[in-house]
C-alpha cells in the first residue's frame, strides 16, 4: 500500500474506481446520474480504443465509430435471432469488430495523412449505406427494435452502469498491456518515422494492421451492449460521424498517446455534451458548443490537458534541481572495456555466395525520365570497408535506398549474399543483416536514447509484438552497445536533446542492435563536430575487425581514403571508376569529374 500511495499513477486510479464502483449503491435517486456516468463510460471506452491506431499510431481516424455501429447491429440481429439478450453478445461483437477491422486496415493503412482520414471518413457512410440498405439484415432505415433486458424492472440502468464500466477497466488494461509492449514501442516508433521503423526490423503492415484491429475490439463490445441500453439501433444512429467526432476531441482533450487521457476526455466531452443538450436542447447548438470547445483545444491545449499538466509539473520539480549539462561534443572513450561480441555481425554466409556479401546488378532508377541510377553494378567483398563517392546528385543516397528497399527500382536487381531481395520489403532486409544510417538522422525523437535502441527488431512475430517492451536481454545488450559507443551516459536523455553529431553515433548504435552482417553508412560525417569524426572512425574499424562490412557514402575524402579497401566512384548515376585508394587518388577522371584539375586527393596517414 504505501508503494502505491508513492506511485499516484496507480493509487489515484484505484481509489476512484473503487469510488465509481460504490457510487450508485450508496447515493440514492441516482438514475439521472447513472446515464450520465454510462455516457461518460462510453465515450472514454471509444477514445481509449481509438488512441490505439491514432494516438500511438499516428493514423487519425474519423470514422472509427463504424466499429461501435458493427457491435450495435451484431448484438442487435444475433439476439434477435437466438432470443437472447444483446448484451451477452458484446464478446462477439468485439470479435466481429475486429474482424472487420483486420479487413478495412490491411487496404486503408495503405494510406496516410489526409486521405487516410477522408477514407475512414468513406468507410463509416458506406457502412451506414449498407445497414439502410440491407433491410432483410438490418430492418433498414426503420431499424431494428431491441427487446429489453430480462432482469427486474427495478434494477433499472444498473446493470448496465457496472457492465460499461467493466467494459472500460478492461480497455484501459489492454491499452496499458499494448504500451507496455514491444508491439506499442513499434507503434510509437511508426508514428515518429514510419519509414525509419521499418528500417530497423519494424514490419509496419503487420503493426498497424494488428493495433487497428486491436482499437476496434472496444467499440464492438461497447456496441453490443449500448445497442439493447439504447432499445433501438438504425443506421444514422449506430453509423453517426457526430460520434467520431466526440471520441476523437475526448483524445484531443485528455491528451492522446497516454494512457489516461483518452478515459479523461471521454468524461470531460461526455459531461459537457450533456450540459450542452441540456442548455440548448438543440443538436446544431450543441455541435457549435463542442466545435468551440475543440477549437479552444486546439489552441491553447495542442498536447492535452493530461500532457500539458505533467509538462508543468515536471518544469516545478526541475526548479529546485540541477540541469545536467548535455556537452555537445564529448563522447566517452569506452569501446577499449566491451567485449566486441556485443558488436559482432551475425554470420550469414551460405553456400555458392562466394566472397560478396552485397552486389547490385545493372541497377536503374527512373524520376520523371531521369534515370537518377543508370546501369549500376557493384559488388561489396564480405568483411570489406567499401567507399562510394561522387559528387552531390551523382545517385549515391538513391542507390543505398534501393539497395535497403525504401525505392523499388525501375530495373537491374539486388543480391545479399547471393539471395534476390529485390522484391523483399525494407524490414525483411533488415531482418537479413542489411542495415543503414542516414544522411539525415531519423530517430525517434520522442523517444530517450535507451528507447530508440530497443525498438528494433531481428524478426517479426506475435511472441515478439506481445513481449514487454524492456524484456529479455535488450535492455542489458542496449547498454553494452551505448557502452561501446561511448554514449553510456546518455540512455534516459530524449534524443532531441542531443547534439546532430552525437545523434548519428545513437543511430548507428540503433543499427547494431540488429547484429548487421553489412551496415550502409549515409554521410556519417556529415554535419558533425570535427571532434567527432576520429571517434567515428575508430567506432567503424571496430565494427569490420568485428565481422561487419560496411559501404560508406561520404563527401570527406580523406576519411574515405583512410577508412576503405576499395573506393567507387559515382557520377551521373553511373560508376565511374573503382580501386584502390591509392588508385584512385591518381586517377585523373576522378580528379577532373569530381574534385577538378586543381585537386589532389592525399591518403592520410594511418
Amino acid at each position: 500500500m504505501t508503494s502505491m500511495i508513492r506511485r499516484p499513477q496507480l493509487f489515484v486510479p484505484v481509489i476512484l474506481l473503487v469510488i465509481l464502483l460504490v457510487y450508485p449503491l450508496a447515493a440514492s435517486d441516482t438514475k439521472y446520474q447513472q446515464s450520465v456516468l454510462i455516457l461518460c463510460f462510453l465515450f472514454a471506452i471509444m477514445a481509449s480504443g481509438w488512441n490505439l491506431i491514432s494516438g500511438l499510431a499516428g493514423y487519425v481516424s474519423l470514422g472509427h465509430s463504424v466499429y461501435l455501429g458493427i457491435g450495435m447491429y451484431t448484438g442487435a440481429i444475433l439476439g434477435k435471432a437466438w432470443g437472447v439478450d444483446p448484451m451477452y453478445l458484446a464478446p462477439l461483437g468485439a470479435a466481429m469488430a475486429a474482424i472487420v477491422a483486420i479487413g478495412i486496415g490491411a487496404i486503408v493503412l495503405r494510406t496516410r495523412s489526409h486521405a487516410f482520414v477522408i477514407i475512414t471518413i468513406a468507410v463509416l457512410l458506406s457502412f451506414q449505406l449498407l445497414a439502410a440498405n440491407l433491410k432483410q439484415l438490418t430492418g433498414g432505415s426503420e431499424g431494428i427494435i431491441v427487446q429489453a433486458p430480462s432482469w427486474a424492472a427495478e434494477f433499472g440502468n444498473l446493470p448496465y452502469y457496472y457492465i460499461f464500466l467493466a467494459i472500460l477497466v478492461l480497455t484501459v488494461t489492454l491499452s496499458a498491456f499494448v504500451m507496455s509492449s514491444r508491439l506499442g514501442a513499434g507503434l510509437v516508433a511508426i508514428r515518429n518515422d514510419e519509414g525509419k521503423a521499418g528500417s530497423i526490423g519494424i514490419n509496419t503492415t503487420v503493426y498497424k494492421v494488428t493495433a487497428y484491429a486491436l482499437s476496434a475490439i472496444p467499440f464492438g463490445a461497447a456496441g453490443a451492449v449500448y445497442g439493447q441500453y439504447l432499445s433501438f439501433v438504425n443506421p444514422l444512429g449506430a453509423f453517426a460521424i457526430l460520434t467520431s467526432v466526440y471520441l476523437v476531441l475526448a483524445a484531443l482533450i485528455g491528451g492522446r498517446g497516454t494512457l489516461w487521457g483518452p478515459v479523461i476526455g471521454g468524461f470531460v466531452v461526455a459531461i459537457a455534451n450533456e450540459m450542452a443538450t441540456n442548455a440548448s436542447g438543440g443538436i446544431s447548438a450543441r455541435v457549435l458548443i463542442m466545435g468551440i470547445v475543440l477549437i479552444l483545444t486546439v489552441m491553447f491545449l495542442p498536447a492535452g490537458l493530461l500532457p500539458t499538466l505533467s509538462a508543468v509539473a515536471a518544469r516545478r520539480r526541475s526548479r529546485g534541481a540541477a540541469v545536467k549539462f548535455i556537452d555537445q561534443t564529448a563522447i566517452a572513450d569506452s569501446s577499449s572495456e566491451v567485449d566486441t561480441s556485443v558488436i559482432a555481425a551475425r554470420s550469414q554466409h551460405r553456400s555458392g555466395s562466394g566472397d560478396a556479401i552485397l552486389e547490385v546488378r545493372d541497377l536503374v532508377k527512373t524520376f520523371g525520365g531521369v534515370n537518377a541510377v543508370d546501369g549500376v553494378s557493384l559488388t561489396v567483398q564480405r568483411g570489406s570497408i567499401t567507399g562510394l563517392i561522387g559528387p552531390n546528385g551523382s545517385g549515391k543516397t538513391t542507390l543505398f535506398n534501393c539497395m535497403t528497399g525504401t525505392f523499388s527500382p525501375t530495373s537491374g536487381r539486388v543480391l545479399l549474399d547471393g539471395r534476390d531481395i529485390t522484391g523483399e520489403k525494407v524490414w525483411t532486409r533488415a531482418h537479413d543483416g542489411l542495415g543503414r544510417t542516414f544522411q539525415i538522422t531519423r530517430l525517434f525523437k520522442s523517444m530517450t536514447v535507451l528507447d530508440n535502441l530497443v525498438a528494433p527488431l531481428d524478426r517479426t512475430s506475435a511472441g515478439q509484438m506481445v513481449a514487454g517492451r524492456y524484456s529479455g536481454e535488450e535492455v542489458e545488450r542496449a547498454r553494452e552497445v551505448l557502452t561501446f559507443m561511448g554514449l553510456q551516459e546518455f540512455e534516459k536523455q530524449n534524443t532531441a536533446a542531443l547534439s546532430f553529431g552525437q545523434q548519428k553515433l545513437v543511430e548507428l548504435a540503433q543499427v547494431l542492435m540488429l547484429r548487421p552482417s553489412i551496415i550502409l553508412l549515409d554521410e556519417p560525417a556529415s554535419g558533425i563536430n570535427p571532434t567527432l569524426i576520429d571517434k567515428l572512425a575508430a567506432v567503424i574499424r571496430k565494427l569490420n575487425e568485428a565481422g561487419t562490412t560496411v559501404l560508406i557514402v561520404e563527401h570527406n575524402i580523406p576519411l574515405v581514403l583512410g577508412l576503405c579497401d576499395t573506393v567507387n566512384v559515382l557520377a551521373g548515376g553511373q560508376i565511374l571508376v573503382s580501386g584502390t585508394p591509392q588508385e584512385i587518388r591518381n586517377d585523373p577522371r576522378v580528379i577532373e569529374a569530381y574534385l577538378g584539375p586543381d585537386h589532389m586527393l592525399e591518403v592520410p596517414n594511418a
